[in-house]
Order: C-alpha cells, then sequence, then structure tokens
C-alpha cells in the first residue's frame, strides 16, 4: 500500500487550519464563497489554532513539522495558513492566504499558496517529451503504458499558485458575493443556495476565475540533473447549483476552463479544454444515516496544441504537450484514485466516477471532550467505483475501449465546516491510501 506524502502534509496543515471557504487550495476549479456558521460555536468569529505533527514513511523516513492557521483576522472569510516540515533528506514549506475580499468590493476575492520543498525519491510517469520513445515502446504514462516506466530521483517540487475570483451577480448570489450557510450537527439548516431548476439567472451560484500559476521540479540522478519549470494561466467557469456547496446532498455542479502556458516563460507552448459535470441525488435519512447520496461525475479534458513527432528512426517524442502533471492527467487524490499520482497522461482523456456517501448518525468523537477543538459534527462512509482513459485523439470509441478501472471505500469527516477524508482505493497496478480534504468532486 502506497500513501502520498505530500498530500497527507497539506492534510495536516488544513485540518489544523480548518479552512472553511478554501477547500480550492488544493483544486484548479474555484468553489463557492460562503461562511459557514454551527449552531454548537455561534459567537465563534476568529478561530486559531497551531499544530504540531509527525509522520514516516518508507522513501522519506521520519519527518516532523507544524502547521498553524488564524481565520476571521481583517476579514471574517479571510484565512491564513503555513506548516514546515522536515526530515534526515525531505523538508519544506508551505504557506497562503485564502479568500481575502478586495477593498471596497463585495464580488473579488483573491487567493495565493505557494509550496517550497525537496523530496527524496520523487517519481515521474514521464521522458516522452524529454528523449526519443522507441517505436516498439509505449509512450510513458500513456494508456498501454508500464507501470514500470518511470524515473526516480531526489529533487525539488515548489509550486505557487495564485487565483482572482468573482461571484456573479445571478441565482443566489444576486444581493451578495459571500453566501452564509447555517448548519446544525453538520447538517444545513439555512435555506439552500441550489438545486432547484438549472438556471443560473434564479439558482445556483455562478463564480468566474482567473488563475496564474508555476511549477519547478528536478530530479538529481547520479550523473547528471534534470529540471524544468513552467508559467500558466487558466480562465474558467464554474456554475454550482447544489444545495450546499461543501457537502452537496442534491443538484449539479458544472466546471469548465481553458489554460495555456506563458509562452515566454516554457521552451514549449501548450494548451488545454477541460470540462467537469457533477449530479447528486439524494436518498433522504435513514435508521442510522443522516443522508444517504449518491454523486456522479464526469471529466474529460484535450490539448490541441500535443503533437506527436516520428524521427527519421521510426522513434517519437511528444511536442507542445502539456507537462505530464497538467492537462490530460489522471492518477491520484482525485481522478483514478487506484493508480499512483499523474499515472497516465496524453493529448486526451476521459473519467467518469461513482460514489455513494453514507453520512452516519453515530458520532463515536461526539463526547470526547479533549477533541471538542476539532468540532467534528459527523462521519461518513463512502464507496467508489471510477473508470477512465487516456489518448492520443479525441475519439468517443478511443476513449471507452479498454478503460483503466478501479474501486475503493473512504471514510470522511466534517471537522470545522471542512470535509476531510481518508480513500482507500484499489487497481490492476496495487493499492493506495490517500489523505486529503475535501470531496473528490
Amino acid at each position: 500500500m502506497k500513501t502520498s506524502v505530500s498530500q497527507r502534509l497539506l492534510l495536516f496543515t488544513l485540518l489544523g487550519a480548518g479552512l472553511v471557504t478554501s477547500t480550492s487550495a488544493l483544486a484548479a476549479s474555484p468553489r463557492v464563497k460562503a461562511s459557514i456558521n454551527r449552531a454548537e460555536s455561534p459567537d465563534r468569529v476568529r478561530e486559531s489554532l497551531i499544530l504540531p505533527y509527525a509522520f514516516s514513511t518508507e522513501t522519506m523516513g521520519l519527518n516532523l513539522g507544524v502547521g498553524g492557521m488564524i481565520k476571521g483576522w481583517h476579514q471574517d472569510q479571510m484565512t491564513l495558513g503555513a506548516t514546515a516540515f522536515g526530515g534526515d533528506v525531505s523538508k519544506g514549506g508551505w504557506a497562503g492566504v485564502f479568500n481575502y475580499r478586495l477593498p471596497s468590493t463585495e464580488r473579488w476575492f483573491v487567493s495565493a499558496h505557494g509550496l517550497w520543498a525537496y523530496y527524496p525519491d520523487q517519481r515521474a510517469y514521464a521522458g516522452g517529451s524529454v528523449v526519443p520513445i522507441a517505436a516498439d515502446k509505449p509512450l510513458p504514462g500513456s494508456n498501454d503504458s508500464s507501470p514500470e516506466q518511470y524515473f526516480e530521483a531526489d529533487g525539488n517540487s515548489n509550486w505557487f499558485d495564485s487565483r482572482v475570483e468573482y461571484t456573479l451577480p445571478l441565482g443566489a448570489g444576486k444581493e451578495r458575493g459571500m453566501l452564509e450557510y447555517q448548519l446544525k450537527d453538520g447538517l444545513l439548516v439555512s435555506e439552500p443556495s441550489g438545486g432547484g431548476d438549472w438556471n443560473p439567472l434564479d439558482s445556483g451560484v455562478t463564480v468566474a476565475m482567473l488563475r496564474l500559476f508555476s511549477r519547478y521540479q528536478s530530479f538529481e540522478f547520479e550523473s547528471q540533473k534534470l529540471d524544468g519549470d513552467f508559467s500558466a494561466w487558466e480562465l474558467g467557469l464554474l456554475y454550482d447549483n447544489t444545495d450546499f456547496a461543501t457537502n452537496p446532498s442534491y443538484g449539479s455542479r458544472q466546471w469548465f476552463s481553458y489554460s495555456s502556458a506563458i509562452p515566454s516563460t516554457v521552451a514549449s507552448d501548450w494548451d488545454f479544454w477541460q470540462l467537469s459535470a457533477s449530479k447528486f441525488f439524494s436518498f433522504g435519512e435513514s435508521d442510522y444515516a443522516h443522508q444517504r447520496v449518491l454523486a456522479l461525475n464526469m471529466w474529460t479534458g484535450y490539448s490541441p496544441s500535443w503533437e506527436l513527432e516520428v524521427l527519421s528512426d521510426g522513434s517519437r517524442m511528444v511536442r507542445h504537450g502539456a507537462p505530464y502533471n497538467e492537462g490530460a492527467t489522471l492518477g491520484g487524490f482525485t481522478r483514478m484514485r487506484g493508480y499512483d499520482l499523474n499515472r497516465f497522461h496524453d493529448k486526451a482523456a476521459l473519467y467518469a466516477s461513482a460514489e455513494y456517501r453514507y453520512t452516519l448518525k453515530y458520532n463515536p468523537l461526539e463526547d470526547v471532550h479533549w477533541l471538542r477543538f476539532l468540532r467534528l459534527d459527523w462521519f461518513q462512509l463512502v464507496g467508489f467505483v471510477e473508470a477512465g482513459r487516456v489518448a492520443p485523439e479525441y475519439k468517443l470509441s478511443t476513449l471507452t475501449d479498454e478503460m483503466k478501472f478501479d474501486y475503493g471505500l473512504s471514510l470522511r469527516a466534517l471537522t470545522a465546516g471542512l470535509v476531510v477524508r481518508a480513500d482507500l482505493a484499489k487497481s490492476d497496478e496495487g493499492t493506495n491510501l490517500w489523505l486529503m480534504v475535501d470531496h473528490p468532486f
């Protein structure tokens, strides 16, 4: 079983930080801007926490760290968070500010966060854009590629992400850019923000986003150092027509965006289109569950710039393709969780998932006084299945042929208005345990 280390670090930080309105810190798409008020702590305005932690893995050894946050300082919805960790070889730090509302505005929000880290044994299922791939071998990361087609070495993994988001004056956001959700026992008791007829003018929340992001990664082999960096921008639009954006029980959500490299910062131009659509069905309450929800998601992406060049000896190289950890990529904590992070990537991708979310009435920590600082309202049991495929062309017959499948179980909790999860997923290449914040969709 493999565990995602970098995601675990962010989990510790965000768990401690209680980033109620900033789960988009870990996702490219924006989120509905909202404050969450718990009936159990009605007078709480400013929240802060410092949380030491430790973890140990086969590749990183023992690491010690500390994370901290402050929410409600300067602006009620704004959150500041940071963490630092270190071990024998590994070390790093992350910091961010989320949902800062620009002065004298109602609908404009800014967020920015970044990570500097050095990891042992970083793995990349890549290389087709760096060295020629022989004609008799599949491209690394392609649907037919071997799980042994990767390179691995110590090195840096640094990134920075900033975004400006605007809540359009439509639907539930017509009067104000920041919604307010009222919860009791972690369940919505105030008016839902969506879930009615699919009509952005009357129901749900629409958010536009401009994102600027960059990444640097290095691999330090014994004989050489391989590194690369890029900067890019993304423009997207989210329509969230669910009842409760943080933990939907009914309604739908759509996300559409276009991203492109900033030409002066990279050796190769690339661009990428993506569309995500989710639907939620409520089966109501039962003897043992507050909620029973079927959640469905479809995601697809396409990179028009991606080209495959055939050299004179028959070998091939990828030109103008997005980096292996961007674009039409599957594998990791969001899509195809039974596979390694960024295991598959190509010109096009298609993905589908179904989850059954069962929110328990029983909360074993409810009366544990020394854990009340977590403000944990409920646990949720989830079963899920996933199917996905990457391909060198956007053709439905190709994208639905020889798809990859995985399945798994998840334990989730709502703590201080933030969903946290531990997903255990099984595929034909092994079993992964992902510790993460927010639902995958």
